[in-house]
């Protein structure tokens, strides 16, 4: 970037005495500002979390907002620990990373280094748009719990499960979805189901034809791509499967969910696998236990997103297929698994496997020492719902052709 003499400088030439080379270099460049620079990669990479009614820790989306952080920025995109994401590279192309280009990094780290300074007002590009507390946009419907749940300061909670009545009178397509605990601090996880009106809480159906999306810690909401949708039954209750851990300071919680309907009946339908290992036993003290898991594809599936979900001594995790003709390929690679950021790692393209398809899930853990965020590790870890127990499940997204749910389903 250039810049013009200045006015000082073109009177010194002007009488004779001779300027710095510094100040008359026109490849001299100009200092790196937040409004100009700084900003929009703020706008494009950042708000979207860090803005007020979110869930980030503080918001990005004005020069008062960001300068305290300045430090803590830089640390953390030099890091790559912000934006969150933990596919490697090298295995698949996903439509939600959120990665910074090296040049962005060098533009954050420069403005940082040089003071942080905000620059000219009249440099800020406009500022991006957004609903509050929601990230798919302005909701057709909310539907919220009907009654708060207090969580206590201590003590194991088991799941709980919330009837929320929708009022739906016919059937739905859902465009996108998102789901936001008030306290979001305490909640690990919930999934959302359907299932008849008025008719006894099946907790078995949180994972059956029915389920309509969940939420993990740090999650935005979800939207489908073109052509893409969920049903969702009309006559139904939504069934909120809530897993709340206690930290020492007691809340109050009341969960809501929001929902876009399609504007016309979808050309795919969105729906799910997943594979799992429940039966294992991770030593105390080791760092790098092993678990593996695999699924066989029944029929031709078209394959949309992956979502490793492990606990807090989950280290690593990695989806294989493995083709019918014997040659494999690495769909995903995680090699640093983060508890406070389960991501869906979308697809830039659908990928259809072939029948006969063997997903192998392969899982690492760390119950030693070394894990700072191991809750004991001089104890034998197995599966379990509480966070200092594990998990091990690789859930994957796909579409289908549209299918209603029969009555049948809706019973399970």
């Amino acid at each position: 970037m250039n810049r013009s003499i200045p006015a000082a400088a073109a009177v010194v030439f002007a009488i004779g005495i001779p300027s710095t080379s510094h100040a008359a270099d026109p490849a001299a460049p100009t200092a790196v500002t937040f409004a100009k620079d700084v900003a929009p990669i703020f706008y494009k990479s950042c708000v979207e979390c860090h803005r007020p009614t979110m869930f980030a820790p503080m918001s990005l989306m004005t020069y008062e907002d960001a300068r305290p952080w300045a430090k803590s920025i830089k640390q953390r995109v030099v890091s790559r620990t912000m934006p969150p994401w933990g596919a490697d590279p090298t295995h698949g192309t996903f439509r939600n990373d959120p990665s910074l280009a090296e040049k962005d990094i060098a533009t954050i780290v420069a403005w940082v280094d040089t003071g942080a300074p905000k620059g000219d007002d009249k440099d800020l590009p406009g500022a991006p748009t957004f609903v509050d507390g929601w990230t798919i946009g302005t909701p057709d419907a909310v539907f919220a719990m009907e009654q708060a749940f207090e969580i206590p300061a201590t003590g194991t909670i088991p799941y709980q499960y919330m009837r929320v009545p929708m009022n739906l009178p016919e059937d739905k397509w859902i465009q996108a979805i998102e789901i936001s605990p008030e306290a979001r601090a305490h909640v690990h996880h919930v999934i959302a189901f359907t299932q008849p009106a008025g008719e006894p809480i099946r907790e078995a159906a949180v994972l059956g034809p029915t389920n309509i999306g969940g939420v993990t810690p740090n999650k935005p909401g979800l939207t489908f791509p073109e052509g893409v949708a969920r049903h969702l039954t009309g006559k139904s209750d939504l069934i909120l499967q809530v897993h709340y851990t206690t930290n020492g300071t007691p809340a109050t919680d009341r969960t809501k969910v929001a929902v876009i309907f399609a504007k016309e009946p979808p050309k795919k339908q969105a729906a799910g696998g997943l594979a799992l290992n429940p039966r294992f036993v991770i030593p105390a003290g080791d760092g790098n236990h092993e678990v593996r898991a695999t699924q066989v594809l029944a029929r031709e599936t078209v394959l949309t997103s992956l979502t490793p979900h492990m606990h807090m001594r989950g280290k690593d995790m990695t989806y294989i297929a493995h083709y019918p003709d014997g040659s494999s390929e690495t769909l995903l690679s995680v090699p640093r698994y983060d508890f406070n950021w389960q991501i869906t790692y979308q697809l830039a393209q659908p990928k259809t496997l072939p029948k006969g398809t063997q997903i192998e899930v392969i899982a690492h853990f760390d119950n030693s020492t070394g894990n700072k965020f191991n809750p004991d590790p001089t104890k034998d870890v197995r599966w379990g719902d509480q966070t200092w127990e594990e998990m091990m499940i690789g859930f994957w997204g796909i579409v289908v052709d549209p299918v209603v749910p029969s009555s049948a389903q809706q019973q399970r």
